[in-house]
């Protein structure tokens, strides 16, 4: 696996690096204000929330490196689409296996699941970018190893999904992979694409009262089985609707 500055460096538009303290200021405040927003009651969840965003924001225009190193370009979007193939491959397996369980809960048409999912699928590219754009760039200036880097990133990810029994382990698997992946092609919306896939896969396979819809955090926590039964869309939005 090739060095970490090698990566960051040779694919970024801006050819002066920035400090570390910087790096470690800019990882600590972006992720501690997101676990503030997941762990926070409303109505000071909301408040927060846009000041997270805002300061996400902030970070990413301020230490802008150039789309190269965000992902955001179509090279490599062809050598990377099987990572799209991948994602379908194991949500027709997971809906197959949820079919047989009779644990299956679609919407009951079409336009009514892309009503449904179609949030959840610009939420999902937001994640990506936030592993991948925010918190591995970052680290990656951090930490030498890249392998190392990209496990470190997909901690932080997983840890944001407690106390889910079922988000934190799949958040886990799928940062780690989606991180490697991503050093591999630099390429990000076949990941943001996969993300929505699987997220999707998981919401209509597996019952509401075993992921408590799809919610982390202080919802989680507070999740009532009898109120939120028949939520119809995945919750892991940090600012999920009652």
């Amino acid at each position: 696996m090739a060095s970490a500055s090698a990566i960051t460096y040779g694919e970024q538009d801006s050819a002066e690096p920035r400090s570390k303290l910087r790096n470690l200021t800019e990882t600590a405040v972006a992720y501690g204000l997101i676990l503030l927003v997941i762990w926070s009651p409303r109505p000071w969840q909301r408040y927060l929330w846009w000041i997270a965003a805002i300061s996400v924001i902030t970070v990413t225009c301020t230490s802008y490196e150039g789309r190269n190193a965000l992902g955001l370009r179509m090279t490599n979007l062809g050598r990377s689409l099987w990572i799209v193939g991948v994602a379908l491959l194991l949500a027709a397996g997971a809906v197959l296996v949820a079919a047989r369980l009779h644990t299956l809960h679609l919407p009951s048409t079409p336009l009514a699941f892309f009503a449904t999912y179609c949030a959840y699928a610009v939420w999902s590219g937001v994640q990506q970018f936030l592993l991948q754009g925010v918190f591995l760039q970052r680290l990656l200036h951090l930490i030498p190893n890249s392998t190392r880097a990209a496990f470190a990133a997909s901690a932080l990810f997983a840890i944001a999904h407690l106390p889910s029994a079922v988000l934190t382990p799949l958040t886990l698997m799928w940062g780690f992979a989606a991180c490697l992946i991503f050093l591999r092609y630099r390429n990000l919306y076949p990941l943001a694409l996969s993300h929505a896939i699987l997220g999707i896969a998981v919401a209509v396979t597996i019952p509401g009262p075993v992921d408590h819809n799809m919610r982390v955090g202080l919802g989680y926590v507070r999740y009532n089985p009898h109120r939120h039964a028949h939520a119809p869309y995945p919750l892991t939005n940090p600012l999920p609707k009652p």
